[in-house]
């Protein structure tokens, strides 16, 4: 099969066998929205067709596609496909496409946008305006993306340009996948790793495998292998060892919700870790774009709903056996009980720094409620 990308000029994050792709684009030949099917990944590379809403809120909660910004632009792409089977069918629309995913505010955020930009609309004028909407923030999504890179480029170099030992790469740890595949471009802990590279400094990632799912060892270093940037896999539970022995300058992660205090929601074990960096003064940033900021919010840990998954996620394993084919394997015994909690809370007062496309800023609601407007 021949992958065909709609990028005309443009360079992307993601390069496959010398195409560039995005995570999500239009396809103007027959109306449909692209996606790489994140599912199939890293063994598979594979481009999925939505052609209506049911196959947009499939995608969401399949986890074809995942990361907060990368919901949020999926979701208004499937109002759009939602418009194009019934002009009259919005609230339908909307109310489907919320409920797919509780904890990324990006998916509400999008959606709401979107409502304004509609809800006013005549019928016939709806799916044009939908189009115009999605195809303006799927662009949106990938330039604010570029911006949190190089606002974040500044605080990795000093870090660099501070370290004695030379001979060695700057160690970043990165927790889940924060990259081009969690967003429509570039990612956001990712895209401060790639604009760092494009300025020299020489980098070496710790990617945790991310446990359940597996995030960071299916998709993170199959992103990193992409831009061959030097990384080494790890079980979720080394890290701390690894800051213990001074094997890490910084980590960098994303985050799916943050509060206006503060307080970062991301992918579970993400608060392991920034204790974990917290006690061996080990520089903890978190990239994100201001619309995963809930400025509603005050205290995540109270706040924020925590999306329980599916526990099969926790008790097999997807992968590829000896042959190639894709298969599944149990864990644990047969019925166990499992608890598979999708995300934590990190609290602010871990957080080194907050990195987003308007600068970067400390975890504290006087510095965040300055993004608000």
């Amino acid at each position: 099969m021949i992958f065909q990308t709609r990028l005309k000029g443009a360079k992307a994050t993601l390069n496959v066998n010398g195409q560039h792709f995005q995570s999500i684009w239009f396809d103007e030949s027959d109306d449909s929205v692209c996606i790489i099917d994140q599912t199939r990944l890293p063994h598979r590379f594979e481009i999925v067709t939505l052609n209506t809403l049911s196959d947009a809120c499939h995608a969401i909660e399949a986890m074809q596609v995942r990361g907060a910004p990368l919901i949020g632009v999926t979701a208004v792409y499937g109002v759009y496909l939602a418009l194009l089977e019934d002009p009259n069918q919005l609230a339908v629309a909307l109310d489907r496409l919320a409920a797919t995913r509780p904890t990324a505010v990006n998916l509400r955020w999008a959606l709401d946008r979107m409502n304004a930009a509609l809800r006013n609309t005549l019928a016939e004028k709806r799916v044009e305006v939908a189009l115009q909407q999605a195809r303006a923030m799927e662009a949106e999504d990938s330039a604010i993306c570029a911006d949190i890179g190089t606002q974040g480029v500044k605080l990795l170099q000093e870090i660099w340009d501070a370290k004695l030992d030379k001979s060695k790469p700057l160690n970043v740890l990165t927790h889940c996948n924060a990259g081009a595949l969690a967003a429509v471009d570039w990612g956001t802990a990712l895209s401060v790793i790639y604009k760092t590279a494009e300025v020299g400094v020489p980098l070496h990632v710790w990617v945790d495998e991310t446990r359940p799912r597996n995030q960071g060892a299916s998709l993170t270093c199959w992103e990193l292998g992409q831009q061959e940037i030097a990384h080494t896999l790890i079980v979720d539970n080394a890290g701390g060892h690894l800051m213990q022995q001074g094997l890490v300058d910084c980590c960098v992660v994303g985050s799916d919700r943050t509060t206006i205090t503060g307080d970062v929601c991301n992918k579970i074990g993400t608060y392991l870790k920034a204790l974990a960096a917290f006690d061996n003064d080990v520089p903890f940033f978190v990239a994100l774009p201001v619309s995963s900021i809930d400025f509603t919010l005050i205290d995540g840990i109270k706040e924020i709903p925590i999306e329980e998954r599916d526990a099969e996620e926790v008790s097999h394993l997807n992968g590829i056996d000896e042959k190639g084919q894709f298969s599944k394997i149990r864990l644990c015994p047969e019925g166990v009980a499992v608890s598979n909690f999708g995300f934590d809370v990190t609290p602010a007062r871990l957080i080194t720094k907050i990195i987003t496309e308007k600068g970067v800023f400390d975890a504290q609601q006087s510095q965040l409620q300055r993004l608000r407007n």
